[in-house]
């Protein structure tokens, strides 16, 4: 099968003095898991962004399913991103004053595609409570609760289940872990690639925590580059 991201001669730099990040070539196998770790500033959440289609590549390609990003209009870009990837932000960007399952079922209000696997399993309101409860949380106490009452650790889950519902073939999370303790961090992590590994989702995960590498099947640094 087809490799969900493929980079090629990929470069980036947000002024010309600035150092450069690059990657000649990277493919991202179908459900492969992958640790991106770096220096603050190293253009960690900039790979992201550029996977994602938020940002276009200054030099290079950029593909996710066979897709160059490139060449795609915005609104193209963007339906690539609402279909097929899921994203879990450092902040979460939960709406505060909606629910938890509101919350959720954005995903598949955005996309039709994510809006019909979810029906196909079972539902789009069943789907979220699946999740809510696959990542330690009780649907019935909380689905009603407003965003904005939740703890952090509440929201980041609710966070990684908007992500995952409707089994996008990408999951890219931008340091999902950095509010969080010890505990509270290798347990969201195991709870998240469990239902990555249920729906077959690739994960490109950025950290700069390498206490985490060993949950990935491959670990790669980005850094700038002369």
């Amino acid at each position: 099968m087809s490799a969900v991201v493929e980079l090629r001669d990929l470069r980036h730099a947000w002024r010309a003095d600035e150092p450069l990040f690059s990657f000649a070539r990277l493919d991202v196998a179908p459900g492969e898991r992958v640790f991106l770790h770096g220096r603050s500033g190293s253009g960690k959440s900039t790979l992201l962004n550029l996977v994602a289609g938020v940002l276009t590549a200054q030099s290079g390609a950029v593909r996710v399913l066979g897709r160059d990003l490139a060449r795609l209009r915005a609104s193209a870009r963007d339906r690539v991103r609402a279909d097929h990837i899921g994203v879990i932000f450092q902040q979460f960007n939960l709406i505060p004053y909606l629910d938890v399952a509101s919350n959720v079922h954005l995903a598949c209000r955005w996309s039709r595609r994510r809006r019909e696997r979810a029906a196909l399993a079972g539902g789009v309101d069943a789907e979220a409570r699946r999740l809510l409860a696959a990542l330690d949380l009780d649907p019935d106490a909380l689905a009603r609760q407003p965003a904005y009452a939740l703890s952090v650790g509440q929201q980041q889950r609710v966070a990684a289940a908007r992500a995952l519902i409707g089994a996008p073939e990408l999951i890219v999370a931008d340091e999902p872990t950095s509010a969080l303790d010890a505990d509270a961090r290798d347990a969201f992590v195991r709870l998240l690639l469990d239902e990555c590994r249920r729906a077959g989702s690739a994960v490109l995960f950025v950290s700069h925590d390498r206490a985490l590498a060993g949950c990935f099947d491959r670990v790669l640094q980005i850094g700038p580059v002369a």
